[in-house]
């Protein structure tokens, strides 16, 4: 009999990371979760589109996640927006906390979902901020165009 295999089913998406910042090297973390958290996740309700991870200590948090309360157990609800450890292997945390001390990178969480075995994962990549385009210089240009489309167009 032929094996059924099934796929990660992704729940939350970081797609202004890629428009930021330069992404390097990827990295699966779990995600340490309390109650009613999971629930919430198995609904496809989270946001990671504001959040970063952090170094505390000897270990990497995930911060500024939104994983709405579960409505059906407002008795035990977690907070929405409070730290959360990522699981990682103690080679994977120092790798990556001697890549934001040393050069500088930032962790970004990039892609939220549930693996086949139905855990709650988050792929996070180490980061270098893009350069940020100057509006200013844009919108001058654009309005010297403009101006000089106006004046070309009254003279002649």
């Amino acid at each position: 009999m032929a094996e059924v295999k099934t796929q990660a089913r992704t729940i939350a998406e970081n797609r202004r990371a890629r428009f930021d910042y330069f992404l390097e090297e990827f990295t699966e973390a779990g995600i340490q979760l309390l109650g009613t958290e999971i629930k919430a996740l198995r609904d496809g309700r989270a946001n990671i589109a504001e959040s970063y991870a952090a170094v505390e200590g000897r270990e990497i948090v995930l911060i500024n996640a939104d994983i709405p309360p579960f409505k059906q157990a407002n008795r035990f609800n977690h907070e929405p927006r409070r730290p959360r450890k990522l699981l990682l292997h103690r080679k994977q945390i120092d790798k990556l906390i001697g890549a934001v001390q040393r050069d500088g990178q930032t962790i970004i969480p990039v892609r939220l979902y549930l693996n086949d075995a139905g855990r709650a994962k988050i792929e996070i990549a180490l980061a270098k901020g893009k350069k940020l385009h100057d509006k200013r210089e844009a919108s001058a240009e654009r309005d010297w165009a403009r101006d000089k489309a106006r004046l070309l167009r009254d003279k002649g």
